[in-house]
């Protein structure tokens, strides 16, 4: 059976769209559950490669609830954040109350990843996670995280990746396929929302596609970092 919120050309969006209006209010508990929590230390791990200085402007594509953008922001970044989902976006925004942070927190946008709303080089630091993948054309959105950077500006991408090992890649699909689902079903009434992550991971070239994109791109130092044998991966260039 197809899955409801995963189509390929023009309706991509508006489908992923609802998946994100549906799971918003139970997003960050049901990543906490389906990673052990795990997700969160890959995410710090991100900021700590992204080598934040203060005051560096920094922009967070696919922000979701903020984590990372309000991560960076604890760094000293000056940091921008753009979503499509408003959903998602409202739970960010609610989050800003409980924010510390000797500088400004996050200034969250609704926008377009493939179309962002920024100038040429106008960023030392463009992170994405967990975003790409959802996108209509993730090289049209990794296009624009590379245009709107300044030269020198580091690029960084978190997202499910796929183990090289066959073995390690069958049981992590495996999961992805049986149990992830279940928090879908439990928490948000429909399995279908989280069956998504394994069918948008297919067919999207994960961390080596990454890799060799940002080269195509013209980066430096690119590298890969993989996390639990690839089951998660952060791609690293710098424009």
């Amino acid at each position: 059976m197809a899955n409801p919120f995963y189509v390929e050309g023009g309706q991509r969006g508006e489908k992923v769209n609802d998946l994100f209006a549906k799971v918003a209010p139970r997003y960050d508990l049901i990543n906490d559950l389906q990673s052990f929590g795990l997700h969160r230390v890959w995410k710090r791990r991100l900021v700590r490669m992204a080598s934040v200085k203060h005051g560096e402007r920094a922009l967070d594509v696919c922000c979701g609830t903020g984590d990372i953008a309000f991560a960076l922001a604890r760094a000293g970044a000056e940091v921008q954040a753009v979503d499509f989902s408003e959903a998602m976006l409202g739970v960010a925004s609610a989050r800003i109350s409980n924010f510390k942070s000797q500088i400004c927190h996050p200034q969250f946008h609704h926008g377009d990843a493939m179309q962002l709303a920024f100038s040429d080089n106008s960023f030392d630091l463009v992170t994405v996670g967990y975003g790409l993948r959802n996108l209509r054309s993730w090289e049209q959105g990794l296009r624009e995280m590379h245009r709107v950077a300044k030269p020198g500006a580091r690029l960084l991408v978190l997202d499910f990746g796929k183990p090289d090992n066959a073995a390690l890649r069958a049981l992590y699909f495996t999961y992805l396929r049986w149990v992830v689902p279940v928090f879908g079903k439990l928490f948000c009434g429909d399995s279908a929302t989280h069956a998504y992550i394994l069918e948008s991971l297919q067919p999207y070239p994960a961390q080596r596609g990454l890799a060799k994109a940002m080269h195509q791109l013209g980066c430096h130092d690119v590298r890969v970092v993989n996390l639990i044998g690839g089951a998660m991966s952060i791609n690293f260039g710098v424009k």
